[in-house]
């Protein structure tokens, strides 16, 4: 799914790819893949498909990147 993460200040940061791939020990994790080729795991998601704990582990990975809190995915579905 297209996605843009944006600052509070509406600034894009980037734009890319969020999706849900294997890791290496199975498990089902939620990843960010930006068009610059950067990629930011999630956390992984139980089997109940819940992506709450996912998404915080996401959100706590993009601060380490870009150091900001209160970013935002914006997401985009081609229908």
């Amino acid at each position: 799914m297209r996605c843009a993460i944006s600052s509070r200040a509406g600034q894009v940061l980037a734009r890319g790819n969020l999706a849900i791939q294997k890791d290496e020990d199975g498990e089902l994790r939620l990843v960010l893949r930006t068009d610059a080729g950067t990629l930011i795991q999630g956390g992984t998601i139980p089997a109940d498909g819940d992506l709450t704990s996912a998404s915080q582990v996401l959100f706590r990975q993009l601060f380490e990147t870009w150091g900001m809190s209160d970013v935002t995915i914006t997401a985009k579905s081609k229908m």
